[in-house]
């Protein structure tokens, strides 16, 4: 017989259950009836199962994910605000020209945020929706945050390509200088502040959709899709 190699019962008294001593041929039907028995227990199954789950199913989305949720969000509406006022300031104004600094540093941060949400949320599920949402409205909240996420990503760029376009460099938070990829040019200069601005626009019409339906779940359907993203509500 080799050494460390373990042989059944079978093997050992004979190839054949009639070979096997007296009594000894019951002890193992009756072991593996208990066995069989024993996986078989719901209770059993299911702590096996839970232990296996390495995605478990959550109703709430994790609290990188909700915090870079609404700091991008606060950070687009401080955008869109500045965006608004700095156009109807008249010159060159020293005013004028901070606000156009924030505005870029605004879309700089969103950028880089946002390409750290899209990462996050491709090595992180989602949470499920409740049940009872109709299914088109869930590929509609689909198309809806990828949309999101696409312009959050190409609105700052397009911003960038405008500003170098009118010839001036994007110093971020007045203390990095960002590369100057393209050089002056009036007539791209052009193209690309009407690429950002009407851009912008479709970023708000996404918006408001995305807070109108988020607002309908919680007070009209009442089917706890808002308490996914915002901890203390139910």
């Amino acid at each position: 017989m080799l050494a460390g190699v373990r042989r059944s019962p079978a093997t050992v008294f004979g190839a054949h259950a009639g070979s096997l001593p007296f009594g000894y041929d019951a002890a193992l039907n009756v072991g593996r009836r208990e066995r069989a028995g024993f996986f078989r227990n719901p209770s059993v199954r299911s702590t096996m199962e839970s232990s296996t789950n390495l995605t478990p199913t959550t109703t709430r989305y994790s609290g990188t994910a909700i915090g870079l949720h609404w700091l991008i969000a606060l950070l687009i509406v401080g955008g869109f605000w500045l965006g608004w006022i700095m156009t109807d300031i008249p010159g060159f104004t020293p005013t004028k020209l901070k606000y156009f600094s924030w505005h870029k540093w605004i879309g700089v941060t969103v950028f880089m945020l946002a390409a750290v949400r899209v990462l996050w949320r491709t090595t992180h599920r989602a949470p499920e929706m409740p049940e009872g949402i109709a299914r088109w409205q869930k590929g509609a909240a689909h198309v809806t945050h990828f949309m999101l996420y696409l312009l959050m990503l190409v609105i700052p760029v397009s911003g960038y390509f405008y500003s170098s376009a009118a010839g001036i460099q994007v110093v971020y938070l007045g203390v990095l200088p960002l590369p100057t990829i393209i050089g002056p040019d009036q007539a791209l200069k052009g193209t690309l502040r009407l690429v950002h601005v009407w851009l912008n626009y479709v970023l708000l019409a996404l918006v408001v959709m995305h807070v109108l339906a988020a607002l309908k779940h919680h007070f009209v359907d009442r089917d706890g899709l808002l308490g996914r993203m915002i901890p203390f509500v139910k």
